[in-house]
């Protein structure tokens, strides 16, 4: 019988410094790229749900506090004035989306006030928005 030798003993070694470089420079880049969302100045508790969903289109927010205060932006208004600034901001688009973002404290029936002057005003579509339950407060 005929013995072969393998005489081959090279170990094939892959150097892990580009793939950490790559991956650092990766990270950099998302961080550097990434846009940091901001919320509008108006503080609110949002009231907590288990199915939420992003809402990812150009919106009219109506921010309602806990004292009861209306806001659109950082501008505190009436319902009687709520009504005419979301009739020009609706303007012809009526399938605009109208968020209302009220506190979880806010009176209840200061919520169903806004909602229904909202689609007195001409808002088709109309949320409500929540936070999932148990992110943030």
């Amino acid at each position: 019988m005929i013995r072969l030798k393998n005489s081959v003993n090279s170990s094939a070694e892959m150097s892990l410094t580009p793939l950490i470089d790559m991956v650092f420079l990766l990270i950099i880049f998302f961080l550097l790229t990434t846009r940091f969302i901001t919320e509008e100045g108006i503080s609110v508790k949002l009231p907590q749900a288990d199915s939420t969903t992003p809402q990812t289109q150009r919106e009219i927010t109506v921010y309602v506090s806990k004292e009861g205060r209306i806001f659109i932006g950082n501008r505190a208004i009436t319902l009687h004035q709520l009504y005419y600034e979301l009739r020009s901001l609706i303007g012809s688009d009526r399938d605009k989306l109208v968020v209302i973002k009220a506190d979880r404290n806010a009176i209840l029936n200061k919520v169903v006030k806004v909602m229904d002057v909202a689609k007195t005003a001409g808002a088709a579509r109309l949320c409500i928005a929540t936070r999932k339950e148990g992110y943030g407060e």
